[in-house]
């Protein structure tokens, strides 16, 4: 089954940074962190460790091209074109879901599909959060006057 890269976050790790270490591990391709995509919750997940398990998934930019894959991970790795991807049959529903999704933010603008991150401070001293979000269009920011 062709799936996308993926696997678990190492303790404090941010979620972007989760995507681009993972892919790299499994594929060798170097990248960077645009957004948040999607987010797949799983109950009774039979590898969380008897928690409930969220899937996030990211889109990254490539910074390098060239595979060299894991091979105690991965079978086979390759680029992949999105429309077949979005049609094959021997892939999981998320991967096929992400791919079409992926399509339409290339066709339309990734404005439409993207959950952005901004960094914010927090209430308590000196610490901040990450809040992944669409953002809103500019005349309604300007004509609101929030950020």
């Amino acid at each position: 089954m062709w799936k996308f890269p993926g696997g678990l976050s190492e303790p404090g790790e941010d979620i972007g940074d989760t995507a681009v270490r993972e892919v790299f591990e499994e594929t060798g391709v170097k990248s960077e962190f645009r957004s948040l995509l999607s987010i797949r919750q799983q109950h009774r997940h039979p590898g969380a460790f008897g928690k409930s398990d969220l899937y996030l998934i990211c889109r990254l930019q490539p910074c390098s091209f060239t595979i060299n894959f894991c091979r105690q991970e991965c079978l086979k790795c390759e680029w992949m074109d999105l429309e077949n991807l979005a049609r094959t049959k021997n892939t999981t529903p998320i991967t096929s879901r992400v791919a079409r999704l992926l399509l339409y933010g290339h066709r339309e603008g990734f404005d439409k599909i993207d959950l952005s991150m901004e960094e914010l401070p927090a209430v308590y001293t000196g610490l901040f959060y990450k809040l992944y979000h669409r953002e809103l269009p500019e005349s309604y920011t300007a004509t609101t006057g929030t950020d």
